[in-house]
């Protein structure tokens, strides 16, 4: 029995998702009380869409597990909410609990992952200080908005990502959209296939330098040229980010995305 959980947490309390001895982190918490509420022998091992950092929230977070016994489903997934419901600590909760439909997998099914940075250049407001980022210089955000598009498409974001021995850096980006919301803080939309390690709140260190007049677009150009990371890129605070949503294909497709997902990225794939 495969289960899809939809999950949502405050990240400041977390030492990032996945599991670590020792340090209390979503993964660790989740798994813990399945165990309990399920009366489990061993803890489940939770797959998660993307794993997020230390200090980065979640909106739109998806996992799954797998339990021994494939009979009532739906009344077993009815009944790990409502006990999670009741169980769960106050800065995480699974939303829905369900039967995930054959062929999926939390993370290689998914099809793009949706970020938002959110940032003010000007006095936090002290009810979301755990959610908004601060930066010093005035942000120009039509300026910032243009050297977003040169982000866009298929890219090696080396410059942008921590090092990890075999894995490729190469991504789909597929959105990034920047807005200043009426109430002053800025809104920067970050979606695309997958992740690197630390991806997002690099690219967004990038885009503030520009939008901030200490760099220019010839730089950030410049930057997808590196196969190394890039050291003088600012990588923004965790607490200003946030994983809004997972998109999935539709059931038929879960299978043969998993599967392609799982090959290793090419500039020609």
């Amino acid at each position: 029995m495969r289960l899809r959980l939809d999950i949502s947490y405050d990240g400041q309390d977390f030492h990032g998702w996945a599991g670590q001895p020792g340090l209390r982190t979503v993964q660790g918490e989740l798994e813990t009380w399945i165990q309990r509420v399920l009366r489990l022998a061993e803890a489940p091992a939770l797959v998660c869409a993307g794993r997020t950092d230390a200090g980065v929230h979640a909106r739109g977070q998806v996992a799954h597990l797998d339990l021994p016994d494939d009979s009532q489903a739906d009344q077993v997934a009815a009944e790990l909410h409502r006990r999670l419901r009741l169980a769960l600590p106050e800065d995480v909760a699974v939303n829905a609990v369900r039967p995930a439909p054959d062929g999926f997998d939390a993370r290689f099914s998914a099809v793009w992952r949706r970020y938002v940075y959110r940032l003010t250049d000007d006095v936090v407001d002290p009810l979301a200080r755990r959610t908004i980022a601060r930066v010093r210089d005035r942000v120009d955000v039509e300026e910032l908005q243009r050297a977003a598009q040169l982000l866009l498409g298929l890219q090696n974001f080396a410059a942008f990502c921590r090092h990890r021995e075999g894995a490729t850096t190469i991504r789909q980006l597929l959105e990034l959209e920047a807005v200043r919301a009426p109430s002053g803080p800025v809104e920067i939309t970050v979606r695309a296939d997958a992740f690197c390690h630390s991806m997002v709140r690099s690219l967004v260190g990038a885009l503030v330098a520009v939008g901030t007049g200490q760099r220019d677009t010839d730089w950030l150009v410049e930057l997808l040229r590196r196969r190394v990371r890039a050291g003088e890129i600012n990588v923004m605070p965790a607490h200003g980010l946030v994983l809004e949503e997972v998109g999935y294909p539709a059931d038929d497709q879960l299978a043969q995305r998993a599967a392609q997902a799982r090959s290793t990225r090419t500039m020609e794939a």
